[in-house]
């Protein structure tokens, strides 16, 4: 039966990872590898993604691949989540808006063997789609310049997950995952003079692994409260990446064509975080990360042509902190008691320079409900609806403010549990 289901929903995963495509509309995605992306799951976007210290039994919490020795033995969870949001960009007294809709995650998670959980997924890691124009007036004799500037790709993980409970406090777990996904850039530009029409390419395929691994440390204080620690690290590479950058004369059709071999890196990253646990009914998690991009090197074009460049890329910080309330989860009478009330704040600094200044600080904040969904036997499946606000800005550049809602889907049942006859 496992394998039975466990294809089913690989085949799921399959299917919504050859349909999904970049779901922002940010000029910031094009420095770096692009957007990172939210990989949290739709229980904890209420929480604002705050989940490193969350350990339950009836969701995939993906961030902590620690967690997994937590679930159910009577359970197959398959957790599936879709976006939609509004941002506005502001610059100076010009203001414009942009929607996107985007297929979040995929994952599933099932006991396999007594104190041993696995996981399986698909999650993104990175976005880049932007569309934009600029125009400066020379002087009489160049005219106007115009530069177009287009990209879209991203990359996104596919993953197998597990976690071993070693006793009833120490729980240790990892992913593995396979990287994939394309980048494309170009910049165009031309003139209302005589002056040479260019056109500048940048395209990249990536197709690597990321291994990510976590433990988490679960500490009862009293008969009604307990603390869980987690912590993360995941483990920095080479992608084996080759970037092209591409010239082009549009006048003459001059090309000039530029591929640096295994440019590009993942980071170490670092995550600490701990929730507490007061009665089942409150949970306050609160998490710190540090991704270590600033060690990294870059491709960019210098005076020396299209080379490797450090101080483009500077380390990311994060801090989470949600919480996660429900009245009565038991009480079968009234229908208030039983949904889980979440709200969260975040604070992330960007991962890359523009100019050689700082990109824009992130700040957000996220309220959300999770709806249990009842049928014959239970209520274990929930409805996960949440909203999220999201300003990001820096002196002197675009000022972003977007309003995002997240739907998630929790399918909880019981499908391993053996009928009795009597």
């Amino acid at each position: 039966m496992k394998k039975i289901i466990i294809g089913g929903c690989m085949a799921c995963l399959m299917t919504v990872g050859a349909s999904a495509q970049s779901g922002i509309n940010s000029p910031y995605s094009q420095f770096g590898v692009g957007l990172l992306s939210d990989a949290s799951q739709g229980f904890s976007r209420g929480m604002n993604g705050a989940s490193l210290g969350l350990r339950q039994g009836n969701i995939v919490n993906t961030l902590n691949p620690a967690s997994y020795s937590a679930v159910d033995s009577l359970t197959m969870i398959f957790d599936v989540g879709v976006s939609g949001q509004v941002t506005n960009f502001k610059e100076g007294s010009v203001s414009v808006n942009a929607r996107n809709s985007n297929v979040e995650y995929a994952v599933g998670s099932f006991r396999l063997l007594p104190r041993i959980g696995m996981a399986f997924g698909l999650v993104p890691y990175s976005n880049v789609g932007y569309k934009y124009s600029t125009s400066e007036y020379l002087d009489e004799t160049n005219g106007t310049i115009t530069k177009t500037y287009n990209g879209s790709g991203g990359l996104r993980e596919v993953f197998l997950g597990t976690a071993w409970q070693v006793s009833p406090q120490l729980s240790i777990g990892a992913n593995v995952g396979y990287l994939w996904g394309t980048i494309e850039r170009t910049l165009q530009t031309s003139s209302t003079t005589y002056v040479n029409s260019l056109k500048k390419s940048y395209d990249v395929m990536v197709n690597s692994y990321k291994v990510d691994l976590g433990v988490q440390w679960i500490q009862p204080i009293n008969k009604t409260d307990l603390l869980t620690v987690g912590a993360t690290v995941g483990i920095g590479h080479k992608l084996g990446a080759d970037p092209t950058n591409t010239i082009i004369n549009v006048s003459n059709a001059d090309t000039t064509s530029t591929t640096i071999k295994n440019a590009l890196s993942l980071p170490m990253t670092y995550g600490l975080g701990a929730a507490w646990n007061h009665k089942g009914k409150l949970i306050v998690d609160a998490d710190f990360y540090l991704q270590r991009w600033g060690a990294l090197d870059f491709p960019a074009h210098t005076g020396n042509g299209y080379v490797m460049q450090s101080g483009l890329l500077k380390d990311r910080y994060v801090i989470k902190t949600g919480l996660d309330y429900v009245p009565n989860v038991a009480d079968t009478r009234h229908f208030l008691n039983r949904v889980h009330y979440r709200c969260g704040v975040g604070f992330s600094t960007p991962y890359y320079n523009i100019d050689d200044k700082s990109g824009p600080k992130e700040f957000s904040v996220s309220a959300g409900f999770g709806i249990p969904l009842q049928n014959a036997y239970n209520h274990r499946s929930v409805l996960n609806v949440s909203a999220q606000w999201v300003h990001s800005s820096a002196t002197g550049m675009i000022t972003e403010n977007t309003f995002r809602i997240n739907l998630g889907l929790t399918f909880n049942e019981r499908w391993f549990a053996k009928w009795k006859i009597e």
